[in-house]
């Protein structure tokens, strides 16, 4: 396949195809040529497309007749040139800037706001590899993708940049063809400068994590201890507070059963503006000083999900009522759900009163005019169909651990030997990657692979506790060097997915697939 471009190039300049042509072409012949079908496309004359050149991805354009405007269009793009045909080809690696070219003549490739009323998924990409994978199920439905979306703990974990992530979920878009709009969201921020920096790169998502804000100590407490933080609040706030709230009581409708009463006791409502009192004037701050000053849509989502304790009806409606007093406008929030919501498996918890609880969070929402976001969303396969019930599909669910697992299920398969290593690796590690997240993880449960065949390797990604392993190593894994200072584990990872993306991007069509099955499955 090296070089192979150069032949489609020849074959494009030769006049014997229309871009419609073309791609069939591309498509019918991908294993010579090694051309994105999806990615051809004509601006200004010139015909760009995207190409693996010996196992490296680069963008190609053939330009037309040297205009003024033609030369403006390439001369944003930097690499190389030659004549093929007597045509000036321009051979680009994906670089940053070459990307912020992309995203400048090619809007569809920048992302955008999607605002309150769609099913939406975060489609988290640690490894910038699985976005073309996730797009080839999207365009099949009605869900709206948020492809680029990492915390700063992940980007810390792995060593990438925010500009690292946008410019991955930029190229899989050109690569794919999809028009249809992406998000980009700045995942669990906690500071001004981080939503500045996310907002100042174009990203189109902000999600506010107030969990250093949220007083986790409260529950704890004793009464004495709460009237007592509570009467040191200033008076007039604590006058209107009362007057608002303690001893009234709200109905919220939910779409199924009808009105849902909420009330508020002194004990409770005194408990509540202790937990969410200074995470509410951080929210106020940073929408009505950073996001709106903006000047764009910004999708804005509010994260009081890190706390100890679930997040109740009456926490939730009071949090959602100051913030609409406050003139913040939220696009999503995210509660913290009773059970577990941990990473890599399915939701544990008590069914019955995860429903009865979701229903109202979602009745909330509703009230409020937001969506309900679902975090750790991955792989929550029982409680899907009841998020979908509820929401209506009116709702955010944040996927990326997940995508990282598929990966490891291809390795798995193709390369047994690279997955024995990074297993190994995983297991030896755990416990230095559980200082960043929590689980539940019993190391007896863990498959010894030493004794399993090749074939039966891939069957580890089924068990709980070795997903959970595997899942928050990840960074761990990718960021190991030997004395030499070279990558222990990354290039033959990068290597292999790039050999088999084909059968990559098929495992998340399936995968992710199964959630989208379940969420819609009650709409």
């Amino acid at each position: 396949m090296q070089e192979g471009w150069k032949a489609f190039c020849k074959k494009v300049i030769s006049g014997e195809m229309n871009i419609e042509a073309a791609r069939r072409e591309a498509s019918k012949y991908f294993h010579a040529y090694g051309v994105y079908p999806e990615s051809i496309n004509l601006l200004k004359g010139c015909i760009f497309f995207m190409t693996k050149d010996a196992g490296e991805k680069k963008m190609v354009i053939i330009v037309d007749d040297l205009t003024d405007e033609v030369k403006k269009l390439t001369e944003d793009f930097q690499g190389e040139t030659e004549s093929i045909e007597e045509k000036m080809v321009k051979l680009l690696p994906l670089s940053h800037h070459n990307a912020r070219a992309l995203r400048k003549w090619f809007p569809f490739t920048s992302p955008v706001a999607f605002g309150k009323g769609c099913m939406s998924m975060g489609l988290g990409d640690r490894l910038g590899l699985a976005s073309p994978g996730h797009l080839r199920l999207i365009k099949k439905t009605k869900i709206r993708p948020v492809l680029a979306q990492q915390s700063i703990r992940e980007l810390n974990l792995t060593e990438r940049t925010y500009e690292d992530v946008l410019d991955a979920a930029s190229w899989a878009v050109f690569q794919e063809g999809y028009r249809l709009g992406f998000g980009a969201d700045g995942d669990h921020l906690k500071t001004e400068d981080e939503v500045k920096m996310a907002l100042d790169l174009g990203f189109s998502m902000i999600t506010l994590d107030c969990s250093e804000m949220i007083n986790n100590d409260v529950p704890a407490m004793s009464d004495e201890d709460v009237e007592k933080g509570y009467y040191n609040l200033e008076p007039d706030y604590i006058k209107r507070i009362e007057q608002d709230y303690l001893d009234s009581e709200f109905s919220v409708k939910d779409v199924i059963s009808g009105d849902i009463k909420i009330a508020f006791d002194g004990g409770s409502l005194k408990r509540i503006v202790l937990i969410y009192g200074k995470a509410l004037d951080f929210i106020n701050h940073i929408y009505h000083d950073i996001i709106k000053p903006a000047g764009r849509k910004v999708d804005f989502e509010v994260s009081i999900d890190e706390t100890m304790t679930p997040t109740t009806p009456q926490a939730h409606f009071f949090v959602a009522s100051e913030l609409k007093k406050r003139g913040v406008d939220v696009t999503s929030l995210a509660p913290r759900f009773c059970g577990e919501f941990q990473k890599a498996i399915d939701y544990i918890g008590d069914i019955e009163q995860f429903e009865k609880e979701f229903k109202v969070h979602a009745a909330i929402a509703d009230l409020f005019g937001y969506r309900l976001s679902i975090h750790s969303g991955s792989d929550k396969f029982k409680v899907f169909p009841i998020i979908g019930k509820y929401t209506k599909g009116r709702v955010h669910v944040k996927t990326a651990g997940t995508n990282w697992l598929e990966a490891l299920k291809v390795i798995a398969h193709k390369k047994p030997d690279l997955f024995r290593k990074i297993y190994i690796f995983a297991l030896e590690h755990f416990h230095e990657a559980t200082r960043y997240y929590h689980v539940t993880t019993n190391l007896a449960n863990v498959p010894d692979i030493s004794t399993m065949s090749d074939e039966d390797l891939p069957h580890v990604l089924i068990q709980d506790d070795a997903r959970q392993v595997l899942h928050i190593t990840y960074g761990l894994i990718l960021t190991a060097k030997n004395e030499d200072g070279k990558y222990l584990l990354k290039d033959d990872i990068y290597s292999t997915l790039n050999e088999h993306e084909e059968e990559y991007y098929k495992a998340l069509e399936e995968h992710i697939g199964k959630h989208l099955k379940l969420l819609q499955a009650s709409v």
